[in-house]
């Protein structure tokens, strides 16, 4: 007798149906449990799962002949979601669950030997297929129905036990459908606490400015200075001076965070922006995504948030090369030679170093112990394209000691980012016709000579510090882009002389 019931792989962040059939052959003389379609050593081992889960669950496992087939078998399988669907597959082709509509529903969810349904990864996005597709009853474990739910037109059911499935296919104990809380899906309040407020880190006027520059208008950001000076401290209280998450993009994060396994089961949605800060022993595979089942890396897992590399002059030259591509083209594309996958990588990058080995070049209190040649062997570890993919490059000095006792507490990161939220709408309306393009950091060329008007008289700045600077033609954009950010802040419509000075002062020492 032949079943089919449906589950669900991951391919990159995207679904595919898996279409189950079960074949059970009653006069098989040797007792068998084959599955085909590409099965990982995950997937085989559901065998032993599933013949003690259907047992233990006092059902009737007959050993007999059974062929499972996961379709399409060109489609390599992997991991313990497949094993709830093969398991009612399984019960459906020996009489032991009724037939009537197991095609129109989704199984995800782990067995284990007891029969309870387990945790699997990536359910959000399974779920989003599968009513692409046009099923919208989704059987899952009662851990992922949070997730599941934050897909709108499908039908979540939370299940413990397959005993308890069982009961509810034939109407004999009915488990309602999940029903997400309000509190779940509103929008979080504050900043999150591993986060630092602007008003608790004192001095650094003029990094905060630039910060909130860089907030502004989606901007890159290089901050340079000795040890112990704040580096760490303001790139963590970036994400607070962020505009809030949409509702739209908070479900984008949180489809990432679902297939990397990184989700909280009791708050699902990804409300906050994200903030990475891997160590700088990181893998080329750990940073941009790969892996023998391609997993998103740091890059993507910072998607609509901050990526800060501290210390970035000791990451791997490998490691740093293949940054460029995401900062350029906010996507990383990872090739094999079964197929291509793409991962978002539309990242807020702040990259922090010492000025040399020894951390105290130009500092007035201590004295520097490096050599001119290790300075500039130091200096030579980022590569003048990565250098030139940002925007802003800002020293950070020493704090004064009258600045750290002070008893005043400066501005706050809710005022800075109403400021930054402003600007921001000004772009929208500016960039409102312009599909993929949402910030001022994102602006091609063609849409930087449009739409970044400057004054006679900045224009002639410009001109002038593009000559004595030497700036590339990628530099210049990038100073007319942040000439427009500065000009959104002060609420101007055209680039005027102040705002370009300022946009100049962010440029890399060696220009100057």
């Amino acid at each position: 007798m032949l079943a089919i019931v449906h589950a669900c792989a991951l391919v990159g962040l995207e679904g595919r149906l898996i279409e189950v059939q079960v074949d059970f052959n009653p006069k098989a003389g040797i007792p068998s449990f084959t599955i085909v379609g590409l099965p990982d050593a995950a997937v085989r081992e559901s065998r032993e799962r599933i013949r003690s889960a259907i047992k233990n669950s006092r059902l009737r496992f007959a050993n007999k002949g059974y062929v499972v087939n996961l379709s399409p078998a060109d489609l390599p399988k992997h991991g313990p979601a497949y094993d709830l669907a093969i398991a009612i597959g399984v019960l459906a082709a020996t009489d032991q669950v009724p037939m009537a509509g197991l095609e129109e529903a989704l199984f995800i969810g782990e067995l284990s030997l007891d029969g309870r349904i387990g945790h699997v990864q990536g359910v959000m996005p399974m779920v989003y297929s599968a009513v692409q597709a046009g099923i919208k009853t989704i059987y899952v474990a009662a851990e992922d129905a949070p997730q599941a739910a934050l897909v709108e037109q499908a039908t979540i059911i939370p299940v413990d036990t397959l005993g308890q499935l069982i009961e509810h296919l034939y109407d004999l104990n009915p488990i309602a459908a999940y029903e997400p809380s309000s509190d779940m899906l509103s929008q979080s309040n504050g900043l999150p606490v591993d986060l630092v407020d602007f008003a608790d880190i004192k001095g650094q006027e003029h990094v905060k400015r630039a910060l909130e520059i860089a907030a502004a208008g989606n901007h890159n950001v290089r901050m340079v200075g000795p040890p112990g000076v704040g580096k760490s401290l303001l790139a963590r209280a970036m994400p607070g001076i962020l505009p809030s998450m949409t509702m739209a993009e908070a479900l984008e994060v949180t489809r990432i965070y679902s297939v990397a396994d990184m989700l909280n089961s009791h708050h699902p949605l990804m409300m906050t922006r994200p903030f990475r800060a891997p160590h700088h022993t990181i893998s080329q595979a750990g940073l941009v995504g790969g892996g023998t089942v391609p997993k998103p890396g740091e890059v993507s897992l910072a998607h609509l948030g901050v990526l800060f590399l501290d210390e970035i002059n000791e990451f791997g030259p490998r490691a740093l090369e293949v940054l460029r591509q995401p900062l350029e083209d906010k996507h990383v594309t990872i090739s094999r030679a079964k197929g291509t996958l793409t991962f978002p990588a539309n990242f807020q990058f702040i990259a922090a170093h010492n000025p040399c080995p020894c951390g105290y070049h130009g500092d007035p209190t201590r004295e520097c112990s490096c050599t001119p040649t290790m300075i500039k062997r130091y200096e030579a570890r980022l590569s003048g394209p990565l250098l030139d993919r940002i925007d802003i490059h800002v020293t950070v000095p020493r704090v004064e000691y009258d600045k750290l006792m002070a008893s005043t507490r400066a501005e706050s990161s809710s005022a800075i980012q109403a400021r930054v939220e402003a600007a921001r709408k000004l772009q929208q309306r500016r960039l409102r016709d312009m599909p993929g393009i949402y910030s001022n950091a994102d602006m091609g060329v063609g849409d930087v000579q449009r739409l970044c008007v400057l004054t006679p008289e900045a224009k002639q700045v410009l001109e002038l510090s593009v000559r004595r600077m030497q700036l590339s033609a990628r530099a210049y954009h990038r100073v007319l882009k942040l000439s427009r950010t500065i000009a959104d802040l002060a609420v101007c419509d055209v680039i005027e002389v102040n705002h370009v000075a300022e946009a100049l002062q962010y440029r890399p020492r060696q220009e100057q």
